[in-house]
This record gives C-alpha cells, sequence and structure tokens, in this order.
C-alpha cells in the first residue's frame, strides 16, 4: 500500500511531524540523508505505526500515491535546492514538493518557478511551534503553486494547532513565497516579544530587586489576563523552575543570546521596503549586544551607570510593567502587519490579515489570546492602515499609555535597557505627530547634496532646490527612493 505523503528529514521537527499525521491517519515514508537515524526512529518512537522507511530518494517516490507529495524539513539553504535537484527526476507532472523548512522567501519565490518550470507544484509552507507544536499541532503558514492547495489542505489542516473554537491554524497564505514572508515576520515578531518579556524581567529583577519565585508569581498572573500567550506561561515556568539540587536554573545560564537569522531578515526586508520596524531591529540587536559578553563583562568595570535605587511602590509599579509590555506589544504587531501591507503591494499577494491572525492563535511560538483582538480589527477593517488605529487598540493604548511613559522613564533614572519597549514607545510618538523635524533633514539633505524638497503649501511630488550659500548654482541631483 502506498503512502500518503514522504518526508525527508528526521531531526527534531520532521520525526515529530511524522509522528502528528500518522496520529491523525495518515501514512508516511521518510528518508534521511543519515541513514541510522531512519533505523533509529523506527525501532524507537516510529516502531509498530504506519510508517515506511526508505533507502533513497528513488524509492521514497515510488512509495507515495499519485499526485506524490514529498516534504522537505532540513536546514534552510543550499541543502534544500540540492535535496529539489534529487527529486525531480523521479516525480512527475501534478506532483508537489513541499518546504517545511524556515527558508528565505526570495528562495522560495526562486524554487517555485524552477520547480513549476518542471511541471510539478511546489509549496513554501512556514512552519511554526517548536518540538511540542510539530507533534501535538503547528501553526501552518503555506504558500506557492496555488493549484498544490487543494492537494494537500486536507492533510495540513488535520495536523495543524485548532483554535477555541475549532477553526484549523492553517490557511492559504498566496502566492510563491507569501508563506514563508508570513513565517518570517511571525518570527521577527516572535523576537520582539522575547526581548520585550526580557527587558520587563530585567527591570525587576535588578530594578526592583524581586526573587525569582516573586517574578513567577507576577507572570503566571500576567497569563490569566490580556497578556496570556505562550512566551508569558513558559517565562513563568522558567522563572520556578529548579534543578536536583533545588537551585534556579535561570541563574546559571549565561546571558549571550543566540539567533538563527529569522529576525534579522525580518529587520533587513523592513529596511528594503522602507518600513519603519524599529522594534524587531531593536530585539535584533539586543542579542547581538548580549553576544558581546567578554567586552561587556570588561565595560562593566570601567563604565559607571547611576547610583539610583528605586524608591517607588513595586506593586503600582508591575502594575506599569504590565501596561507598558502590552502597549509595547501592541506597537510590535501593528509594525509586523505594516511589513506585511508592503510585501503584499511589493509581490502582489492577496493576503488576508484577520486569518493571519487565526493562523498564529495557536499551535506557534507568538500564540496568545491578543490575536482574536486583531483578527477583529482585520475582519472589521480589512484595509486596516495601522493596527494602532483600530477603535480596541488605540483605546488600549491610551489607557497603557501613562504608565507606559512611567516605566520607560524609571528605566533610564535606573541605567537599566529596554531598547525594545522605549523603541516602541518612539515609534507611537512619531507615528502619532503630524509635524516631524525632517523639513530640517531635507533643507541638510539639499544644501550639502542639491537633493531637493518638497514644500507644505504645494502639491506631492513636486520637488525644489534652494541654492543655499550663493555659489551652488541650480543644477539639482535626481529624486529617488530607496
Amino acid at each position: 500500500m502506498k503512502a500518503d505523503i514522504g518526508l525527508i528529514g528526521l531531526a527534531v521537527m520532521g520525526e515529530n511531524l511524522v509522528l502528528n499525521m500518522h496520529s491523525k491517519g495518515f501514512s508516511v515514508a521518510v528518508f534521511n540523508r543519515t541513514k541510522d537515524k531512519i533505523d533509529r526512529f523506527l525501532a524507537g518512537r516510529g516502531a509498530n505505526k504506519n510508517i515506511k522507511g526508505c533507502q533513497s530518494i528513488e524509492q521514497l517516490c515510488m512509495s507515495l500515491e499519485r499526485p506524490r507529495k514529498v516534504m522537505i524539513l532540513i536546514k534552510a539553504g543550499q541543502a534544500v535546492d540540492d535535496t529539489i535537484d534529487m527529486l525531480v527526476p523521479f516525480l512527475e507532472q501534478g506532483d508537489v514538493i513541499i518546504d517545511g523548512g524556515n527558508s528565505h522567501y526570495p528562495d522560495t519565490i526562486r524554487r517555485c518557478s524552477y520547480v513549476e518550470s518542471k511541471g510539478l507544484l511546489y509549496v513554501g509552507a512556514g512552519v511554526s511551534g517548536g518540538e511540542e507544536g510539530a507533534l501535538l499541532g503547528p501553526s501552518i503558514m503555506p504558500g506557492g503553486s496555488s493549484a498544490a492547495w487543494p492537494l494537500v489542505k486536507s492533510m495540513f489542516q488535520k495536523i495543524a494547532a485548532q483554535t477555541n473554537k475549532g477553526e484549523a491554524c492553517c490557511e492559504w497564505v498566496g502566492e510563491d513565497g507569501a508563506g514563508h514572508f508570513v513565517k518570517m515576520v511571525h518570527n521577527g515578531i516572535e523576537y520582539g516579544d522575547m526581548q520585550m518579556i526580557c527587558e520587563t524581567y530585567h527591570i525587576m529583577r535588578d530594578g526592583l530587586g524581586l526573587s525569582n519565585e516573586a517574578m513567577h508569581s507576577v507572570f503566571k498572573e500576567w497569563n490569566k489576563g490580556v497578556l496570556d500567550s505562550y512566551l508569558i506561561e513558559i517565562t513563568a515556568d522558567i522563572l520556578g523552575f529548579k534543578d536536583d539540587n533545588g537551585e534556579v536554573v535561570i541563574d546559571h545560564i549565561l546571558d549571550a543570546a543566540g539567533q538563527k537569522g529569522t529576525g534579522k531578515w525580518t529587520a533587513v526586508t523592513a529596511l528594503d521596503f522602507g518600513q519603519p520596524v524599529t522594534l524587531i531591529g531593536e530585539a535584533v540587536f539586543a542579542r547581538c549586544l548580549s553576544a558581546l559578553k567578554d567586552e561587556r563583562k570588561d565595560a562593566a568595570k570601567q563604565l559607571n551607570g547611576p547610583a539610583v535605587a528605586f524608591e517607588g511602590d513595586k506593586t503600582a509599579f508591575i502594575d506599569d510593567l504590565q501596561q507598558a509590555l502590552y502597549a509595547s506589544k501592541i506597537v510590535s504587531y501593528a509594525q509586523g502587519y505594516q511589513l506585511l501591507r508592503a510585501s503584499a503591494l511589493e509581490h502582489g499577494w492577496q493576503l488576508n490579515y484577520g486569518q493571519i491572525a487565526q493562523m498564529w492563535r495557536g499551535g506557534c511560538i507568538i500564540r496568545s489570546v491578543f490575536l482574536d483582538d486583531i483578527k477583529v480589527a482585520f475582519d472589521h477593517n480589512p484595509e486596516l492602515v495601522n493596527l494602532m488605529l483600530d477603535t480596541f487598540f488605540k483605546q488600549a493604548i491610551e489607557i497603557a499609555q501613562a504608565a507606559w511613559r512611567r516605566v520607560i522613564m524609571q528605566s533610564v533614572k535606573l541605567g537599566i535597557p529596554m531598547p525594545a519597549m522605549a523603541s516602541a514607545l518612539a515609534y507611537y510618538d512619531g507615528y502619532r505627530t503630524e509635524h516631524l523635524p525632517a523639513n530640517l533633514l531635507q533643507a541638510q539633505r539639499d544644501y550639502f547634496g542639491a537633493h531637493t524638497y518638497e514644500r507644505m503649501d504645494q502639491a506631492r511630488g513636486e520637488f525644489f532646490h534652494t541654492n543655499w550659500t550663493g555659489r551652488g548654482g541650480t543644477t539639482s541631483a535626481s529624486t529617488y527612493l530607496v
């Protein structure tokens, strides 16, 4: 009997996704470049299940029902291209290749075109949820060849996480690289969420002098309200976790963060599209700064900060922190959705923003009750330019604003860095300001480079140049945007 789908790559995500597929009634053929991994899997967690081990790409393809569906779950990059090239000779017109890894979306655009040129169909599916999500139900964000969606829809939506209303956290995103683009933005938002939580932890620990036990209780309580989310939940768990010696593990973990690049991709793409996704950028740079551990250790002995202790009401300040974190989170998602809108315009994708919030509602790392409100906002107004302009979120920021400002001011007084949350407030203040000082910036550009400027009393799109020194003449530089 032929298998319903083939899967290449038996690392953490691949192995757990195979078990997920099997638990939903699908038969799976598997292949791994390192062959002994296949044997270990079939002798262990995959034993006595409808899972077939294959010793070659050819055998894998021969083991599948037509139209064949092969999912690749391997390290992003050249290995994906190599695997596609190995698959193509053994597939037929209408068969589907699925990349479920963390591929960069331009690669997915290129691969989709290449695979379609061979008469095959291609899906770039962002998969989020980590090990547990892969096993129990991840968030799946598929894009690529639209003709492939009817062939994989039933399986994808069965293995995906479900919302509390029973809706699958998986829906078609759009053409070519749209699925992996949405996954990239998801990961960028994840960077921001994690950094903001870490900044909150930092000021609780070093500013308020709270114990791990006290912080565990705060995060556990916060997880019952507007901040209810997977990341708040696991933060509470981490702060309360003790090893066999009764010591809290968090206190023994080196403060040098790693990263795999998806947050950086988001920040770089935002710059390419001219979108002010400042919070995710700060989250990426915060990880880079943390990695300079040896330099920071030396700098701490030489550079002084304020010798100030917190003197206010700690309980009241913790309430302020909750409001500040919530307001900053609204900004983070507003920026993420701005980037999604820009990409849709750039690539001609018809993104459903409410549906994207639903896909993130369960299974993925950024899952939270907060996403229900985002879905409502975009369902009410699919053309919403910025999430902060939705009535619900506008009111939420208004309520939180005073507390938000108090937290940032207090962090400056104490010398405790809060780059992500401070950048969120700066973005909010910039976005709500009708007259920014960019008029001076344009004058400076025109003064030294004759770059021209627009006038407030003239129509947009008309450009002017001033001979500021009397020596520059009337020649000006051409106008363009990058």
